[in-house]
């Protein structure tokens, strides 16, 4: 018995079960408002990920293995911390081998880049390797560790990614802070992106179109108080600000699909007058 236990408690601490799930909301839901997933799209090319660093969940990523970029990671936001960055990028080992489940470094996998980008991919692309899961926003030091993963990232113009996205990132992360933290709303975000038509690194890795992102404050009775959403072309412009509504139409018709939700409608969502969160 004993013996039996130590077994048991080694393969918990080693991050248990695969993180190649076939349904996120069961093994990862605590990142979705309400549990509830954004909309899964159809086609085998599509992997769940709980995203697992070290033997702990950080955050949940839909991951399209076709472009090689994810669809959508899902996060909460706690508090505002200055976590450290890294450049040491990791991939998703059950993507391309029969792996554990934590994310590892590239040359701990035997097969790697098959079913999805490999830090290679962006060498001399002229695209930065774009979080969706920003550090920004990161819970923790780990967890902000555990976004500098390839199944969290996608080709992004570098003067967008490092400009009018980074001051979103930084403004939501402050408004959040002032309008749903005091109040103790559980503060849940969707950050994702849309397929492009260009592609880097011999058709490789798919250069998205649009990056687009959504926050959802839920109170006590899994109300949504305060919402809202921005999407932006995968160029030096200013994203668009618009209603949780207004964006999953426009995400309908650029994943060309009949409905896009980000947040379920059981949410309730209760959409606030427009505030301004990008500043100048």
């Amino acid at each position: 018995m004993i013996l039996l236990l130590h077994v048991l408690m080694l393969f918990l601490l080693s991050g248990g079960s695969a993180k190649v799930v076939k349904n996120f909301e069961l093994d990862c839901g605590e990142f979705f408002a309400n549990g509830k997933s954004p909309t899964k799209l159809s086609g085998p090319q599509y992997k769940q990920i709980c995203q697992t660093r070290n033997g702990v969940v950080h955050f949940a990523t839909y991951y399209d293995t076709y472009n090689r970029i994810p669809v959508y990671s899902a996060y909460k936001f706690e508090e505002k911390k200055k976590c450290t960055r890294q450049n040491n990028w990791l991939i998703e080992p059950q993507l391309d081998d029969k792996a554990g489940p934590n994310m590892a470094s590239e040359g701990s996998v035997k097969i790697r880049g098959e079913h999805q980008s490999l830090d290679e991919d962006y060498e001399n692309s002229g695209y930065d390797r774009g979080h969706l899961a920003p550090v920004f926003q990161a819970n923790s030091q780990d967890c902000a560790y555990a976004t500098f993963t390839l199944t969290n990232a996608a080709p992004q113009n570098p003067s967008f990614n490092r400009g009018q996205w980074r001051i979103l990132e930084k403004n939501m992360a402050e408004e959040l802070s002032k309008q749903c933290l005091p109040k103790k709303y559980s503060v849940y975000i969707v950050t994702g992106v849309t397929p492009g038509k260009n592609k880097i690194k011999k058709d490789r890795v798919n250069v998205p179109s649009h990056f687009w992102t959504a926050y959802c404050c839920l109170d006590k009775d899994n109300r949504c108080h305060f919402s809202g959403g921005f999407i932006g072309k995968n160029e030096d412009k200013i994203p668009e600000e618009k209603t949780v509504y207004e964006l999953e139409t426009e995400l309908a018709k650029l994943y060309n699909v009949r409905s896009f939700e980000v947040f379920k409608s059981s949410t309730e969502l209760i959409e606030p007058k427009k505030r301004k969160i990008i500043k100048h």
